[in-house]
């Protein structure tokens, strides 16, 4: 049966305009402008009104740890892909470091699709690994459907990935070059941050202090890190993507590449455009993520660049660990798991603060951002685009019903992740997610969940 959404502010990429969405199976058939449908429906239509609600795309979240197999104590599909849907995340790609075992080979990969199996709430891809001696499995994971490859350059708090150097970066360069798959790489290098660190244990700081953590990994860490990719994506003509960027220093080179040619892009998570250093309380320890969050300035000059085109994406970073791992029994920046668990919020977290960063600069803040950071970039980057991310004829029937002007503050009950510690909490928001709509059907209504869990794999042709 023709399912027709109707709503007076829909997104697509026209624009935000009325207009009604037809649904046949699980794809979108036609959008329709709104003096067109309202009298001259398909036979037997069933119409769903939203009413002056936003229908926007289901948002794609390229970063996001699921942590299963294998460590599903931590998160798991179900909590992750629940979080997901009620936050109006239809696809969700994984990143390869925090499962047991690490996503570096097809075998594991393997794994992955076993747990998948019946749990996942939301459609879901997985990153394969790229890691100290598997070069001769990106072949093969390519093959068998992965979307790109990640990689560390420092160590990434899980011993069985490791971190890379330039010699391992150039043999998987080599491998990737000419398939058109991105490498997506955790720009931080260990020099600086080592440096930095052993002055202040020298000195007898106190890592209570999140001054003190956020001394310990100084913007060059960021910027060398970048600079070496920059260069090798350069000289292989190879997509290298920038995750979690948090230093506005490296924005400089990052502008110069792109106006060379370079294929690089580069993404920043919500946490960077929400928190400011200088706001987060001494042992704190939930706001603990690398990179870190920097200075209310820095954050400024990041969502300029976001405004102006230089960062292409927002993603969420959801890393979460039990509660045990954050020692806010000690409160210790060092001692505590880096990662910030988040999925579900950020959409209302970046409305909320484009409102803010709007009413500061006497402007209108406008929504279409949200479809392009939010959407269909980051379903270009996962290989997703004329599928995922934007509402066209074609693509999936995923949706999500925004209400922009609902106002409301972050509680446990509003977390549907596993583990409830979050810096978010008690968070003064506009806008929520009604409804969320995956391939013609309602996964999340009114902060309930279908019993169904239809998440299907997206599998890179």
């Amino acid at each position: 049966m023709t399912k027709a959404l109707r709503s007076t502010r829909v997104l697509t990429p026209a624009g935000l305009a009325p207009a009604t969405v037809l649904v046949d199976e699980e794809r979108i058939s036609a959008v329709r402008g709104w003096s067109e449908v309202s009298s001259n429906l398909p036979p037997g239509a069933d119409l769903v009104d939203f009413g002056d609600r936003v229908l926007l795309p289901g948002l794609v979240d390229t970063h996001v740890h699921i942590n299963d197999p294998g460590r599903s104590e931590w998160e798991g599909f179900e909590t992750a892909t629940k979080a997901a849907a009620a936050g109006g995340v239809t696809t969700l790609v994984d990143m390869p470091l925090n499962c047991v075992p690490e996503t570096t080979d097809v075998p594991a990969l393997e794994a992955k699709r076993v747990a998948a199996q019946g749990n996942a709430f939301v459609d879901w891809a997985a990153w394969g690994g790229v890691v100290p001696g598997n070069a001769d499995s990106i072949e093969s994971l390519a093959r068998a459907g992965v979307p790109g490859f990640k990689c560390f350059l420092i160590h990434s708090g899980i011993d069985g990935f490791a971190w890379v150097d330039e010699a391992d970066l150039r043999m998987a360069l080599a491998r990737l070059r000419g398939t058109g798959l991105p490498l997506l790489a955790h720009a931080e290098i260990a020099g600086p941050i080592d440096a930095a660190t052993k002055k202040l244990n020298e000195a007898g700081a106190d890592w209570r202090m999140y001054s003190t953590f956020l001394a310990s990994h100084p913007d060059a860490a960021e910027v060398d890190a970048i600079a070496l990719l920059i260069r090798l994506a350069e000289e292989f003509q190879t997509p290298v993507h920038i995750v979690h960027l948090s230093s506005a220093r490296a924005l400089p080179l990052l502008a110069a590449a792109r106006e060379r040619g370079v294929p690089v892009t580069v993404e920043t998570c919500a946490q960077y455009l929400w928190f400011a250093a200088e706001d987060i309380p001494d042992g704190a320890t939930e706001f603990k993520c690398a990179p870190p969050i920097r200075d209310a300035t820095n954050r400024g000059k990041l969502w300029k660049a976001l405004e102006d085109g230089q960062i292409d994406m927002v993603t969420t970073d959801h890393s979460p660990c039990p509660p045990q791992m954050k020692h806010r029994e000690t409160g210790r920046f060092d001692e505590a798991w880096g990662g910030i668990s988040n999925l579900g919020v950020a959409l209302p977290v970046m409305w909320t603060a484009m409102q803010q960063r709007s009413l500061k600069l006497g402007r209108s803040s406008n929504i279409e951002g949200i479809g392009e950071w939010m959407a269909s970039a980051p379903a270009q980057l996962a290989g997703l685009a004329g599928r995922k991310g934007a509402i066209v004829p074609g693509a999936d029937a995923d949706f999500a019903v925004f209400d922009p002007e609902a106002a409301w503050t972050v509680t446990p009950g509003d977390l549907h992740f596993r583990h409830k510690l979050s810096p978010y909490l008690g968070a003064k928001l506009r806008g929520r997610v009604i409804e969320t709509w995956l391939r013609g059907v309602r996964i999340f209504f009114a902060g309930n969940f279908s019993d169904e869990a239809r998440g299907r794999e997206q599998v890179r042709p």
